[in-house]
C-alpha cells in the first residue's frame, strides 16, 4: 500500500468525521435496500476518488460526471455489503489484524506510527480498521460467489494451450464498458453501441483514455481510469484477440460486443512474455496449530521448545514426524520438497526468502498456525512450461470471472430497490 493511497484513506475518514459535525446539514443521496448512502459519505469517496485519479495524472472528469461514478461505486459496494451479511460472512480479528500490519509495514510504519498517522488528522484506529474490514469483506464475498459460477475443465485448459500455442506478446490493456442489461431491447442496445462507437471516435480525435473511462465506462474498475494491468494476448478471448490482432501499444480496438455490453480497449503497452526463469527452494517446517484444545499461546510456546531443541541438535525430521500438525509433509520429516515461494501464505513466503540455505528461522505466525522453517537448497530453474499451464488455467477463470463478475454485479444492481437523491444536494 503506497503512501499515497494511505493518505487517501486518511482525507477520506478527515472529510466523514468533520462531517458527522454537520447532522443538520446530512442529506440522503441514495437508498439501497434497506440501507441509505449520505451525503457525507459521498463527499468524502469523491476526495478519495480525486486523489487516486490526480496520483495517475488522468484528467478529471466534470464534477457531475465524477459524483455519479462515484455514487455508482457506492451503491455496488454496499450492495454486495447486503449480500455478505445475508451469507453470513465475516473478518475474525486475527486476520483483520494481520491486515493492518500489512499497510502498516507497507508504508514502512509502525502500528504505533500508523496509529499516531490517523490521530494527527483527529482520526481513530477503529475507522481505519473498519474499512479495511469492509474491503476483506467483499473480497471473501467476490471469490464464494465466482466459485459458485465458474468452473475451469481440463478440456478448456487444453483447449486454450493448443489455440495460444507460446506465450507472445503481454499486453496492458484499459476497457471502456457500455452496459447493457439482460434481456435489453433492440433499441437499447442500439443506443449503447451508438454510445460506445462515439466514445472510440472521441478516442480518435485524441480524447484521453483514463479520463473517458472514469467519466463514462460501466465497469467496476471504471475509476480506475479502466486499468485492466498486464495480460497475456495469447490468453484473452478469441474475440477479443482478433479485435487486437495488429494493434500497437496506444492503438484503440474496434468497438467489440461482450455478454455485459460494449467493450472498448486500448493497448497502453507491450512486452514479450515468453521465458519464464523462477528461484525454487526446498524447505522443510514444523507447523504446531491451535485449535480449541491448544490455545495460540500453548502452540507458540510449544513451537519456541522445539525450535531450541534443534538448535541443540535435535533431528529435525524427527521432530517433525512426532509433532508437526502438517500432514501432508509429518511423515516425510517435514519436507516441503521443492516450490515457489510466492505459492506459499505471504507471512510464509518472506521467511522462506529471508533465509539462506541450512538457515533455520525462529517460530513465526501465519494463519495456519505456528512455523519452524529450514531451508535446505535453492535453484533456478526455467518453468515455462508449467507456468504456461498455470496461467492457462488461471487466464481462462479470470476471463470468466471478468465477465461473470459484471453480470453479478448487474444483476444485484436489478434486483435491488434503489433509489437515487442526487437532486437534494
Amino acid at each position: 500500500m503506497r503512501r499515497a493511497v494511505l493518505a487517501a484513506w486518511l482525507l477520506v475518514f478527515s472529510a466523514l468525521s468533520a462531517q458527522a459535525e454537520e447532522v443538520l446539514l446530512e442529506r440522503i443521496v441514495a437508498v439501497v435496500n434497506d440501507t441509505v448512502i449520505l451525503s457525507s459519505e459521498l463527499e468524502a469517496e469523491q476526495v478519495a476518488v480525486r486523489l487516486e485519479l490526480q496520483e495517475r495524472g488522468v484528467q478529471m472528469p466534470p464534477d457531475d460526471e465524477l459524483r455519479r461514478q462515484v455514487l455508482e461505486r457506492l451503491i455496488t459496494q454496499q450492495l454486495q455489503l447486503n449480500q455478505a451479511e445475508r451469507l453470513g460472512i465475516q473478518v475474525d480479528s486475527t486476520t483483520l489484524d494481520a491486515a493492518v500490519r500489512r499497510v502498516a509495514e507497507n508504508n514502512n510504519l509502525s502500528l504505533t506510527g500508523l496509529r499516531d498517522a490517523l490521530a494527527t488528522e483527529g482520526l481513530n484506529m477503529a475507522e481505519f480498521r473498519e474499512q479495511i474490514r469492509r474491503e476483506i469483506v467483499i473480497s471473501r464475498l467476490r471469490q464464494q460467489v465466482m466459485s459458485q459460477r465458474i468452473d475451469v475443465t481440463e478440456q478448456e485448459i487444453e483447449q486454450f494451450m493448443e489455440r495460444s500455442g507460446g506465450r507472445g506478446d503481454e499486453l496492458r490493456l484499459g476497457q471502456i464498458l457500455i452496459g447493457v442489461p439482460e434481456a435489453a431491447s433492440a433499441d437499447t442496445i442500439d443506443e449503447a453501441r451508438a454510445r460506445a462507437e462515439s466514445i472510440r471516435e472521441q478516442l480518435l480525435d485524441g480524447a484521453d483514455f483514463s479520463s473517458l473511462a472514469a467519466a463514462e465506462s460501466d465497469a467496476s474498475n471504471a475509476l480506475n481510469g479502466g486499468d485492466l494491468g498486464w495480460r497475456l494476448a495469447s490468453q484473452l478471448p478469441s474475440a477479443i484477440n482478433e479485435a487486437l490482432s495488429g494493434l500497437e501499444a496506444g492503438d484503440i480496438s474496434p468497438v467489440i460486443r461482450t455478454p455485459s455490453g460494449f467493450q472498448i480497449l486500448r493497448i497502453s503497452d507491450k512486452r514479450d512474455g515468453d521465458l519464464r526463469i523462477v528461484e525454487q527452494t526446498k524447505a522443510r517446517h514444523i507447523l504446531i496449530s491451535p485449535d480449541e484444545i491448544v490455545t495460540n499461546t500453548d502452540a507458540r510456546l510449544r513451537a519456541e521448545s522445539l525450535h531450541l531443541r534443534i538448535a541443540n541438535g535435535a533431528d529435525f525430521a524427527e521432530l517433525a514426524r512426532a509433532n508437526s500438525d502438517d500432514v501432508g509433509s509429518a511423515s516425510n520429516g517435514g519436507e516441503l520438497g521443492w516450490f515457489d515461494p510466492a505459492s506459499m501464505l505471504p507471512e510464509f513466503a518472506d521467511e522462506v526468502t529471508r533465509l539462506s540455505p541450512g538457515e533455520l528461522s525462529e517460530p513465526f505466525r501465519t494463519s495456519a498456525g505456528w512455523h519452524i522453517v529450514e531451508v535446505l537448497d535453492r535453484r533456478e530453474v526455467d518453468a515455462s512450461e508449467s507456468m504456461a499451464r498455470e496461467e492457462a488455467a488461471e487466464s481462462v477463470r479470470r476471463s470468466k470471472e471478468e465477465e461473470e463478475t459484471e453480470l453479478w454485479l448487474r444483476e444485484l444492481r436489478e434486483e435491488a430497490y434503489v433509489e437515487i437523491r442526487l437532486d437534494t444536494l
